[in-house]
Order: C-alpha cells, then sequence, then structure tokens
C-alpha cells in the first residue's frame, strides 16, 4: 500500500469517492486492494477452507450493495474487513446451535440487509451496466439461474429448477457457481467499457409492452413476425411442444375466456430475456387460470428463437 501510494495511485477515500459517483475502475480498484486483507480476516474466522473463499465472495457483493453508506472514506479499509467478519460469523451461526456471542455484530449484518442480493446493486445507473456485463460473462446455464434467482420473481430452487427442466440439487450448484464467477468477474471487469444495460433494459421492455397491446388487439401473429423467429419453439407449462403459430391461437383462447395479461417485469440480457406478466381472470371465474406466466425467451442473433412459459407456483423462502 505504501509504496502505492508513494507512487502516486490514488488513495482509499479518492476512490471510495469515486466510486459512490459511478466510476467502477475506482470500486474494482478498491476492492482488489483490500481483497488480501479480506482474506486473512476470512481465514481467521472460518479457517482454511472454501467457506472462507465464498465469504470474501459475499462480502465482495454486499460491499457493492452498499457503498453508499460508507461515511468515512479513509476507513474503507476496516469496513470491509468488518463486511467480511460479519459474513463468517453468519455462517458459523448456520452451522452451529450454539447462540452468537457478539449480539452488536449480529445487529450489524442484521441492518446490512442479510444475504448479498445483486438486484439491490442496481440502484447505481453506472454500477448496473457493470453488474449486467458481468452476468453476460457467465455461462449460459449460470446466467439464466442467475437472473431468474435475483431479478425475478421465480426465486425458490424449486420454481427454477422446474423452469429450466433440471434437478434442484443442479439449481443449487449453479447459484453457487454464478455467485463466485460473479463476484469475480465484478473485480476483473473493472476496467472494460460497457455497453450501456440501461438502453438494452429499456429497449426490451418496449418491445414487450408493444407485443402486449398487440396480443389484447387480436395482432400477435403481426407483432411476432418482426423479433421472433418462424422457427421458434415454445414450451408450454405442461412440458407441450409447438410452434410460434401456435401461441397466437392460445393467447385468441385467453382473451375469449375473459382473461388478461399486465406486464410487471421485465429482465433482459443479450441472450436471455424474461417477462413476467400477472393473469387477470374473469370476475366470474376467479380461478380460471393460474395468477402469473414467466416467460423465458431465448435470443439468436438477436431474434427470439425459443420460447420457455413457466408458472410459478406460491412464492417459497429458501
Amino acid at each position: 500500500m505504501t509504496e502505492l501510494l508513494a507512487a502516486g495511485a490514488p488513495r482509499d477515500a479518492e476512490l471510495v469517492r469515486a466510486a459512490q459517483a459511478g466510476d467502477t475502475g475506482s470500486l474494482g480498484l478498491l476492492l482488489a486492494r483490500h481483497r488480501a486483507g479480506m482474506h486473512a480476516v476470512a481465514l481467521s474466522v472460518l479457517g482454511q477452507n472454501q467457506d472462507a473463499e465464498d465469504a470474501v465472495q459475499d462480502a465482495v457483493l454486499m460491499a457493492l450493495r452498499r457503498l453508499g453508506d460508507v461515511r468515512e472514506p479513509d476507513a474503507v479499509g476496516p469496513w470491509l474487513r468488518m463486511i467480511v467478519r460479519n459474513v463468517c460469523r453468519a455462517k458459523l451461526r448456520k452451522t452451529s446451535a450454539v447462540p452468537m456471542a457478539d449480539p452488536a455484530a449480529a445487529a450489524a449484518m442484521e441492518r446490512s440487509g442479510g444475504p448479498p442480493d445483486p438486484a439491490e446493486v442496481l440502484d447505481r445507473h453506472a454500477l448496473r451496466d457493470w453488474v449486467w456485463n458481468a452476468l453476460e460473462d457467465l455461462s449460459p446455464g449460470l446466467r439464466l439461474v442467475t437472473m431468474l434467482r435475483y431479478f425475478t420473481g421465480v426465486t425458490s430452487y424449486e420454481d427454477i429448477a422446474a423452469l429450466c427442466a433440471t434437478p434442484v440439487g443442479t439449481v443449487r450448484s449453479r447459484l453457487s457457481q454464478a455467485r463466485a464467477k460473479l463476484a469475480g468477474a465484478l473485480l476483473d471487469s473493472a476496467d472494460r467499457v460497457h455497453d450501456d444495460a440501461a438502453e438494452l433494459s429499456a429497449r426490451h421492455r418496449r418491445v414487450a409492452e408493444e407485443t402486449m397491446v398487440s396480443a389484447h388487439r387480436g395482432e400477435l401473429s403481426s407483432a411476432l413476425s418482426d423479433g421472433w423467429s418462424p422457427q421458434a419453439e415454445v414450451v408450454w407449462p405442461t412440458g407441450r411442444h409447438t410452434g410460434i403459430g401456435y401461441l397466437p391461437v392460445a393467447f385468441e383462447h385467453d382473451l375469449a375466456d375473459g382473461v388478461r395479461h399486465e406486464l410487471l417485469n421485465v429482465v433482459s440480457s443479450r441472450e436471455v430475456v424474461i417477462w413476467e406478466a400477472a393473469l387477470l381472470s374473469p370476475p366470474e371465474d376467479p380461478a380460471h387460470c393460474p395468477p402469473t406466466v414467466t416467460w423465458v425467451h431465448f435470443l439468436d442473433r438477436d431474434r427470439v428463437g425459443k420460447i420457455r412459459l413457466y408458472h410459478p407456483r406460491t412464492r417459497k423462502e429458501n
């Protein structure tokens, strides 16, 4: 650290202020500068095992989320190490029946909002682009489970497993890998030039809104001709496979039954776009359909090549 400062490197306080203003390069440098100290804390609490590295990864994501809370930029090093220590103690609480001996640390952990949630990083525009580009670096399987778990209402392991047609154990494993890779990618990608994730998200939301409006007008076939491949495959909640041509037919059946679709959320990456919509049953038949439907669009050269539709069950906490 002394050598870096002597060479004219920016001080911690300067990096914190720049990062709080949205400079991802400063944030990456700050985390990289203190990673060794964070890892040392994890080793002192958890010992030499994988849990220590996991704790550092969790702390990196939590630091991203709570960077705006730093009130003493010169003391960011101790702040980062405190986060690691709290994460480690939380892990010990989960594996031991003995109550935690430090109630102040427990309270601090509760105030921090519990497990790090990458979705909350998106509250800051500049960091949002960084996070989404880090997600793009994940493999398709890891990216999909991460998008579902953290950015949609399909959050239970069972729902994610059903939607992805994969065992629950595989979902847990992929989420663990994704969190590790995401933490690493956020550190490694600090000096990249990123696409504008906000513009990408806004564009896909406009498409979703325009498609829904067209569908309710009975013009879904026309709307699908622009962004969907004529050879696109649709996988229905029942597991049935059809061509894209059956989608307008099914939608028209819903309209004839008095069902309406209300767009709730759009989550997008360069290869996967997820729509969440409420299904509004007719007043005379309130149980006509499930309350929500999730559309997962798999893109091929910016055109939808496959759609998987899913009705999430009652949401569960994991």
